[in-house]
């Protein structure tokens, strides 16, 4: 008997096993379907766009992102990426009025700028400048009022100009002291603005008092004197000009368009004479005067008093005939023109009178130019 039930227990044990091995298994996990198209590529030969759209299949809720819509392989405009169009150059004059601007209602900056080889703090200083250079300082307290070496000035212009390469080379490239001293006095006042004066000028008024006070500073944007108005019919002989404009000392807010366009001019010679070889000493196609000394200064001045841009012309241009025999000052508009007493007095030619009379607000010694020249002068 005990070796029937063992029988039966044993069948019973191996028909239990029979059974679940031969029973129905658990489906399979739901994986999405792919055609063969979206199999999955490496790095290496990644499609351009996703080949998948909508929703990914199956129900699971952690991929709800959902896909941009397939482009489409003939559309060239949306699978190729498009160019970035380069701005255009903009031209000298257009960089000069982007980087300074001109604010005619903006206040004249309290600045006062002069170059020498020398500070006044320096021994090498020369005593006979001394006094006038003093002047500026002691006629405008609260001004700033700097006296930058030719170094010094490098790296100023180096500051200023980085954006306007072309200026900085040009600025760079001059071969002669008097030229960059020249340069610097438009590159100063059109970047800073202010007043420029040479070393060699002793202020003899404020410069507050130039300009009667009815008259607003807000519809001033650039004083000058006159230096030569030789009523004479050998004039050519002495002069470049019939009227000549002083540039010993110029005051102007930043930005003021004369200011551009004489730098720009310019930047233009100096460059074209370099590229043809021929910016050396004594090789110039220009002389100082009308490469960048008082010529080309007045021609600024007058250019931009007949420019339509700036004025509204009406009759014949503005020419020397309306500043010849002045003895007050007269503006024109945002500029104002001093008389040759202003700037020169005591010359005792071409109507200046002396130092003491109400009119006279600068004197100049012309010593700091002359001194400065070695085998170019001015004439």
């Amino acid at each position: 008997m005990p070796n029937y039930r063992r029988a039966l227990v044993l069948a019973v044990f191996i028909l239990t096993a029979l059974y679940l091995l031969s029973g129905p298994r658990s489906p399979p996990p739901i994986t999405s379907q792919r055609r063969p198209t979206d199999t999955p590529k490496s790095d290496g030969d990644a499609a351009p766009y996703p080949m998948s759209t909508g929703r990914p299949n199956g129900p699971s809720k952690q991929e709800t992102r959902l896909y941009p819509p397939p482009r489409q392989r003939g559309d060239k405009t949306s699978s190729s990426q498009q160019p970035i169009t380069q701005p255009l150059p903009k031209s000298l004059r257009e960089q000069l009025q982007y980087q300074f601007p001109y604010d005619l209602e903006g206040k004249f900056p309290a600045y006062i700028w002069q170059t020498w080889k020398y500070t006044p703090a320096s021994g090498e200083f020369a005593d006979n400048f001394r006094a006038a250079e003093a002047s500026w300082t002691e006629k405008h307290p609260g001004f700033v009022h700097e006296v930058l070496t030719d170094q010094a000035a490098v790296y100023l212009m180096r500051h200023l100009y980085a954006s306007v390469p072309d200026v900085l080379e040009a600025y760079n490239s001059l071969p002669v002291p008097v030229l960059k001293a020249d340069f610097f006095r438009y590159l100063i006042l059109l970047a800073r603005g202010g007043i420029y004066t040479d070393i060699d000028t002793t202020a003899l008024v404020s410069t507050t008092d130039w300009i009667p006070e009815e008259v607003p500073r807000s519809t001033i944007g650039l004083i000058v004197g006159i230096e030569a108005d030789p009523n004479r019919t050998d004039w050519r002989d002495w002069y470049s000009r019939r009227i000549q404009f002083c540039q010993w000392t110029i005051q102007a807010k930043p930005g003021h368009p004369v200011l551009r366009d004489i730098v720009a001019t310019i930047t233009e010679d100096i460059l074209r004479m370099k590229k043809k070889g021929i910016l050396k000493n004594g090789k110039m196609d220009k002389s100082i005067v009308e490469f960048t000394g008082p010529a080309v200064w007045t021609d600024a001045i007058f250019n931009y008093l007949n420019d339509p841009t700036y004025f509204k012309m009406e009759g014949k241009n503005i020419t020397w005939e309306a500043f010849t025999g002045m003895e007050i000052a007269k503006k024109v508009g945002d500029v104002v023109v001093l008389p040759i007493t202003s700037f020169s007095p005591g010359v005792q030619q071409m109507g200046s009178k002396e130092p003491d009379d109400p009119m006279a607000f600068v004197k100049h010694d012309f010593e700091g130019k002359l001194l400065d020249v070695d085998p170019i002068q001015h004439n």
